[in-house]
């Protein structure tokens, strides 16, 4: 008989778990993978980009925008940031806000076991949940959580679900988590791949897979300045990456290719310029892209025959470049999974289920979905925190 069963041993249920054992609860963290933290491993190439200097709720996506803000304001970067320090791990600012890991991500996950252990906290890896009931504890009117794995049966008072979402299923991932809702009657908002490259129809772009340029895309009143990536199916890169979670089917993306420029003012300024235009386009991007943009958007003529017509069409070509992505790259792909356990289901500062007393539902399973560079791992942490007050 524990006092809390965790499963899922990612960022949000390992800090639900230390958290939970700090309070002298008799922890259980149930992992079905051969080992604990396999997501951290991965992320940020493999160095963890652990959280953002710069977190607020805006930069989180979810039916219910105010959801997030009770465990975000309880749990800050500040807090982790204290955690890496306790244990000398050595970190940087990439740009943007963006910590990371100086040597590797094993350093993070390190930690976090080393906070299970100090507070009393089992793991099991290697572990299957097969069914999860809840049943009445004798001789009183309480209710446990009775769980059956394949390494045996475990009681608890509180259940904590912190399997994240259906994202890269080739890690693992499954939907487990979305089971357990619907069991329990707990709704669900459907899930969507977020943080995905997009798959143009017919790609233009195919022939320069690999080149990469700073832009700005808007999508839906949303817009990012970031690079973008061409692929050989489509758009990848930061700021697709980041739009991607904004779009939705039939959406265009508006692109500009120059941010920082106005190409119609330079046009203008150098109309007695003889040379070509995928010349001169090549001052600005790379000799390649400006080919493939000639060939696909506006032929190439000499700068000085250009009338004013044709300058006005190019800037709006540049600079306000209208793309329609035929899908996503799907799950198997996306970063996070959008969607998820419906966070009016829950309360904002336990993060325990309304309708089933002693269920929790923690980080990516929820849906409340962060930007690209670190906004996720605070969520998890802060979810995961404020769990761990309570279950």
């Amino acid at each position: 008989m524990y006092n809390t069963i965790v499963i899922g041993a990612g960022a949000a249920g390992l800090m639900c778990a230390i958290e939970a054992g700090k309070r002298g609860r008799k922890v259980l963290v149930l992992e079905h993978a051969e080992k604990i933290g396999k997501k951290i491993l991965i992320s940020g190439g493999g160095r963890c980009n652990f959280t953002n200097l710069d977190v607020k709720p805006e930069n989180y996506i979810s039916n219910n925008p105010h959801f997030c803000k009770s465990a975000l304001a309880r749990y800050t970067p500040q807090d982790f940031i204290s955690l890496v320090e306790k244990h000398g791990i050595k970190y940087h600012e990439k740009k943007l806000g963006q910590l990371f890991c100086d040597s590797s991500a094993k350093e993070i996950v390190q930690m976090l076991q080393k906070e299970c252990e100090d507070a009393g906290v089992g793991i099991k890896v290697n572990c299957t949940v097969d069914k999860i009931e809840r049943i009445n504890v004798s001789q009183s009117s309480e209710t446990a959580f009775r769980v059956t794995s394949n390494l045996g049966v475990f009681t608890s008072e509180s259940l904590v679900v912190a399997t994240g979402g259906i994202s890269i299923p080739q890690m693992g991932a499954t939907d487990f988590g979305y089971k357990v809702a619907k069991q329990h009657k707990i709704k669900l908002i459907k899930a969507y791949p977020g943080l995905v490259p997009f798959v143009l129809k017919d790609n233009p772009f195919a022939q320069i897979s690999g080149v990469s340029l700073e832009v700005k895309v808007s999508c839906n009143n949303i817009s990012f300045i970031e690079n973008i990536l061409f692929t050989h199916r489509g758009l990848s890169g930061p700021v697709i990456l980041q739009i991607s979670s904004y779009w939705n089917k039939n959406d265009d993306l508006k692109i500009d290719l120059l941010p920082e420029k106005n190409i119609l003012s330079i046009l203008i300024e150098n109309r007695t310029n003889k040379v070509e235009l995928v010349n001169f386009l090549s001052q600005f991007f790379p000799k390649r892209f400006s080919e493939i943009w000639c060939e696909t958007f506006f032929y190439s003529k000499p700068v000085n025959q250009l009338n004013e017509k044709e300058i006005q069409i190019i800037s709006k070509r540049l600079h306000n470049l209208i793309i329609t992505p035929f899908g996503t790259e799907g799950f198997g792909k996306a970063e996070v999974t959008k969607g998820g356990v419906d966070t009016n289901e829950l309360s904002s500062k336990t993060m325990e289920s309304k309708k089933v007393p002693g269920l929790y539902f923690i980080g990516e399973v929820v849906d409340v979905t962060g930007w690209l560079g670190g906004y996720n791992f605070q969520w998890a942490w802060a979810s995961g925190f404020a769990a761990g007050q309570y279950a």
